[in-house]
């Protein structure tokens, strides 16, 4: 059996930071408290909960007072800083720098575009933590939209900002600003490019790589959004692509022992993860 993990797929790197400030912090203390699941791949979450970093949801944290806490790569909203301040809670800041530049962006481009009477729209999904973090930049006044269909929820009679979240397709991307110009009018539209390179420039290298094996094991989390666009670049490309989350949901009796297989993953897959894809693989074909 020949296979391969693409060297391209795995943590991108403000995943990478925020798991490493988590790790430093758990070799000096007991515990650590983490705002949301520090990374979209429940194996993960459960390796560095067993080193002591507890996962609390955002209703825990607004009852907590006089501990520490991480902020994962997503990002936060305005309120979450100013309850830790008032709330004697210490801020491990793991934030992205491409999603700090972003909200940033999102805050004065707000600033402006109210004072035009105009309107703030976010390419995103709705209710994942980054787009939560963009959202509160704007009093929670943007609207998000996740497609087409929501472009319905657009006052075409407006001057629109357009941002999007930093994960999303770039292809989806550019298509949704043709389609919302065709609505409002060019001349109404103003959009910036906030999709981190990193993660849009796994997508033509995914689509080669899909198309070189037999089949194609993709590891993601379920909860990753990420996941879910980078697979379907894979099954775009490669009828024989299956998602797993863990090497237990392998259903081995898609393989043979000439198989070739591909390994890959999302900006929140672990590599060590796709060893252990590749490690079962072996253990039961290369024998």
């Amino acid at each position: 059996m020949i296979i391969e993990i693409d060297d391209n797929s795995g943590f991108c790197f403000g995943v990478i930071k925020a798991i490493k400030k988590a790790e430093d912090i758990l070799e000096l203390e007991d515990e650590l408290y983490c705002l949301g699941d520090i990374v979209h791949n429940s194996f993960e979450v459960n390796r560095l909960a067993q080193l002591g970093l507890k996962t609390v949801s955002r209703e825990e944290y607004f009852t907590m007072s006089d501990c520490t806490v991480l902020l994962r790569a997503h990002g936060e909203p305005p309120e979450t800083y100013l309850y830790a301040e008032e709330n004697n809670i210490k801020l491990i800041d793991a934030t992205c720098p491409v999603v700090l530049r972003l909200q940033k962006k999102v805050k004065d481009g707000y600033d402006d575009v109210t004072q035009e009477s105009g309107q703030l729209v976010i390419f995103g999904k709705k209710g994942h933590a980054e787009v939560n973090g963009l959202v509160g930049q704007t009093n929670g006044n943007a609207i998000v939209i996740e497609g087409t269909d929501d472009i319905k929820n657009i006052d075409t009679s407006k001057k629109t900002l357009l941002f999007s979240q930093t994960t999303k397709s770039l292809d989806g991307y550019h298509a949704l600003i043709d389609n919302i110009k065709g609505k409002v009018g060019e001349d109404k539209l103003t959009f910036h490019d906030t999709i981190c390179r990193q993660v849009a420039n796994r997508i033509p290298k995914l689509r080669e790589f899909s198309k070189r094996y037999d089949i194609i094991v993709f590891v993601g989390g379920e909860k990753s959004s990420n996941a879910k666009v980078l697979y379907n670049i894979c099954k775009e490309n490669n009828e024989n692509a299956y998602f797993i989350s863990h090497p237990n949901q392998l259903d081995l009796s898609l393989f043979h022992k000439n198989s070739r297989v591909g390994i890959c993953g999302a900006t929140s897959t672990p590599r060590h993860l796709m060893d252990l894809v590749a490690q079962k693989l072996q253990d039961n074909f290369d024998s």
